[in-house]
C-alpha cells in the first residue's frame, strides 16, 4: 500500500523556508499523507523531533515507510490533525516548535479509484478520509434532506445550481438509491444548465467537493487545530497552513488575524480594559502562491495558498 502513495509535495521549498526549521526543535506535520513535507523537515533536524500525523490509514503506512531512514527522531500516528493536543500529550510532548497543516486531498486519494473521492472514476460513494468514519458520500447523498443537501452544495462548494441539484438528487433517490460516484456526477451534470457544462471546469466538481467536506468535517476541524497548534507552540515557533479553496483560506487567514489581534476595547477609551494580547505575527501579509515551474509540474498545485504565522 505504502509504494502505492504518490503526493508530490505542494510548496515544499516554501513550506521548509517558512518554517524556519531549528534543527533540534520539535516539529508535528498534521496532515503527512505520503510523508513528502515530513521527510523533507526530518532531513532539516539534528537532535529535533518531527510527529507525522495523518488520519487515512494507506496514508499512516506511506510516511511510515518514506519516514524508515529517519525512524530515531520521527514518529508517525494515526489521528486527526485537529486532535494535535492530545496526540502531543499521548507522546508526553509539552512544546513544538513548528507546524504544518496540508489542507488539500492528496493525488493518492483522488487518484485511488475505490475511495470515490474522484468523479472521473466508477467506484461506491464514499469519499472518507479515515475509513474507521461512519459517514459516507452515500449517506450523505441519500439521506440528507434537499435543504441540507443545498445548503452543503452551495456553502462548501460554492455551487451557483445547489437548489437544481439537491431537487434532482432527491428525485432520483426517491426511486432507487444513488450509490456510485458515476451515477452522482452523471445526475449532477443532467441537472445544469447546458451552457454551464461546457469548457472550465467538470460539471461535478464543485459537488464532489462540497460532499467530500461535509463526509470528513474538513472546515469544523480548521480553528480548533490552528488554535490548538498556536498554544502549544513555543515563542517563535512557525504555524505554516496550505490550503486549497476560497473557505479554507478565508477560516485561516481570519483565525491568524483574530490570533494577531491587540486590545479589543472601542477607540473611545483612554486605556486598555481588556487586556487582550496578539499571540502571533502573520508572516504572510499576502498568501505565498506556487510558481510557475512548479504549476507547470504539477497542475493540481493550482489553487494552493500558504499562510504562516509566528507565535509571539
Amino acid at each position: 500500500m505504502s509504494q502505492e502513495f504518490s503526493h508530490r509535495s505542494v510548496l515544499l521549498d516554501e513550506c521548509i523556508e517558512g518554517l524556519a526549521i531549528r534543527e533540534n526543535g520539535i516539529y508535528v506535520d498534521g496532515t503527512a499523507g505520503g510523508g513528502g513535507h515530513s521527510f523533507h523537515i526530518a532531513k532539516h533536524l539534528k537532535n529535533g523531533r518531527l510527529i507525522a500525523i495523518d488520519r487515512d490509514a494507506a496514508a499512516i503506512a506511506a510516511a511510515t515507510a518514506r519516514l524508515s531512514p529517519f525512524s530515531e527522531r520521527a514518529t508517525v500516528y494515526r489521528s486527526n490533525f485537529s486532535e494535535v493536543a492530545s496526540v502531543l500529550d499521548a507522546l508526553g510532548i509539552d512544546k513544538i516548535d513548528g507546524m504544518l497543516l496540508d489542507l488539500g486531498v492528496s493525488s493518492h486519494q483522488l487518484d485511488t479509484a475505490e475511495r470515490g473521492f474522484s468523479y472521473q472514476a466508477d467506484a461506491p460513494l464514499d469519499m472518507r478520509m479515515d475509513r474507521r468514519s461512519e459517514k459516507t458520500a452515500y449517506t450523505v447523498v441519500n439521506t440528507y434532506s434537499e435543504e441540507e443537501l443545498k445548503h452543503i452544495l452551495f456553502t462548501y462548494g460554492e455551487e451557483k445550481f445547489s437548489a437544481r441539484i439537491a431537487k434532482k438528487i432527491v428525485e432520483q433517490r426517491a426511486k432507487a438509491p444513488i450509490a456510485t460516484t458515476r451515477e452522482l456526477s452523471e445526475l449532477i451534470k443532467s441537472a445544469m444548465p447546458a451552457a454551464a457544462r461546457e469548457g472550465g471546469h467538470h460539471p461535478a466538481k464543485r459537488s464532489f467537493q462540497a460532499i467530500r467536506i461535509e463526509v470528513n468535517g474538513e472546515l469544523d476541524a480548521i480553528v480548533p487545530a490552528l488554535k490548538s497548534a498556536i498554544s502549544r507552540m513555543n515563542k517563535g515557533g512557525r504555524l505554516a497552513v496550505i490550503t486549497f479553496h476560497s473557505l479554507e483560506d478565508r477560516i485561516v487567514k481570519q483565525t491568524f488575524a483574530e490570533l494577531a489581534e491587540g486590545c479589543k476595547c472601542p477607540k473611545s477609551l483612554p486605556i486598555c480594559v481588556c487586556g487582550n494580547q496578539p499571540t502571533v505575527k502573520v508572516i504572510t501579509k499576502k498568501p505565498i502562491l506556487p510558481s510557475e515551474a512548479e504549476l507547470a509540474e504539477n497542475p493540481r498545485s493550482r489553487s494552493a495558498k500558504l499562510r504562516i504565522a509566528e507565535k509571539l
